[in-house]
């Protein structure tokens, strides 16, 4: 890739970062959720799997060479880079806000999303099952395809509970692979995408395949949106056409507009900026939302304002995105705590 599809890939996903923060704003600071809010439902449809298709795209390294030894460094960066920051800002965190902190660090540990600390475990999971299928194929594309199919079949099991109750299952919370199953195939697509950057290129160049996504995600999201819950197994399909096609949609259109996201414009830098520092940005945000339920209370007596409810939160992102890199860069000069808080 070039140097300019990497910097409007970093700012796709500092794009990817301000929703994340934007919809922990609405969820824990205005104390509401989905059900009552149509802008947070529909970004909770491209959001996560947005990130993790973008981790997943950064993943595939064309020119790394998959033996025993690499594969074992890289595992071993991966490994500080994820689990010592989590460890740390997690127990901190509880440490601030939790009245009572030894019960309430176990209920988080045993919470299939970690206190909202699941992100980067979860992460290191699938980074840990690529680096197998990588390491055993010898880079087979055909390996990561049928990876794929088998992770997008695991996806769908978790909403057939008439058929599969693992989900349910108290291992699968404890380890949070249910956030990994619910996840991995967005992972793997970018991956894939990345392989093929050639062909996906010239597909997203095509003049049908715009207008059929948005075809597909208003029909999907309308379908999810209008109930707010997956009524029966089937009712899913829709809901994940709708997440496939958002996902591939903001990602044509960072690409196309790639020239806006460049370094020499400001909201270019802006976002890259807010890219690179995804990491410390989800590790620290927890600290600074602050708890307005006053303001969820009236959404909720008031549903249907999109812009209003979209304004609020990501203004109040933007605000507590900034509180993090600014922590982020008091932490930083400490050379023990850049390397071992934020790997670098």
């Amino acid at each position: 890739m070039t140097k300019q599809r990497l910097e409007w890939l970093d700012a796709m996903r500092g794009f990817t970062m301000l929703m994340v923060v934007a919809n922990h704003i609405y969820d824990f600071g205005f104390g509401t959720n989905a059900k009552y809010s149509m802008f947070m439902s529909l970004c909770l449809l491209f959001r996560m799997p947005l990130f993790f298709f973008i981790s997943g795209f950064l993943a595939y390294k064309a020119d790394f060479t998959w033996s025993l030894r690499d594969t074992g460094t890289l595992l071993v960066k991966k490994l500080r880079v994820q689990v010592v920051p989590t460890l740390v800002f997690m127990t901190a965190y509880i440490a601030l806000r939790a009245k009572h902190f030894w019960p309430e660090l176990a209920a988080a540990w045993e919470s299939p999303t970690k206190g909202g600390y699941w992100f980067t475990l979860v992460l290191l999971e699938m980074f840990i099952i690529y680096y197998i299928i990588e390491l055993a194929s010898r880079r087979s594309s055909v390996a990561i395809l049928v990876a794929w199919a088998l992770a997008l079949a695991g996806y769908a099991t978790m909403y057939m509970p008439a058929w599969f109750s693992w989900p349910k299952d108290y291992v699968w919370h404890l380890t949070s692979v249910t956030g990994l199953v619910r996840y991995f195939h967005f992972f793997l697509l970018g991956n894939i995408v990345h392989r093929h950057w050639g062909r996906v290129q010239r597909l997203l160049d095509s003049a049908w395949l715009y207008p059929l996504l948005i075809a597909v995600a208003f029909m999907g999201a309308a379908d999810y949106l209008n109930w707010h819950t997956l009524r029966l197994q089937w009712a899913n399909l829709p809901r994940t056409l709708a997440m496939y096609a958002l996902v591939v949609l903001i990602f044509a259109f960072f690409r196309h507009y790639a020239g806006w996201f460049g370094k020499d414009r400001r909201i270019g830098a802006a976002m890259q900026y807010v890219g690179v520092r995804t990491l410390d940005i989800y590790l620290i945000h927890y600290f600074f939302i602050p708890r307005v339920p006053a303001v969820g209370a009236w959404f909720k007596a008031n549903p249907g304002n999109f812009v209003l409810e979209g304004t609020a939160a990501i203004a109040v992102a933007l605000l507590v995105t900034a509180f993090a890199l600014l922590t982020s860069h008091v932490l930083r000069v400490s050379p023990l705590l850049k390397r071992w808080l934020f790997g670098r």
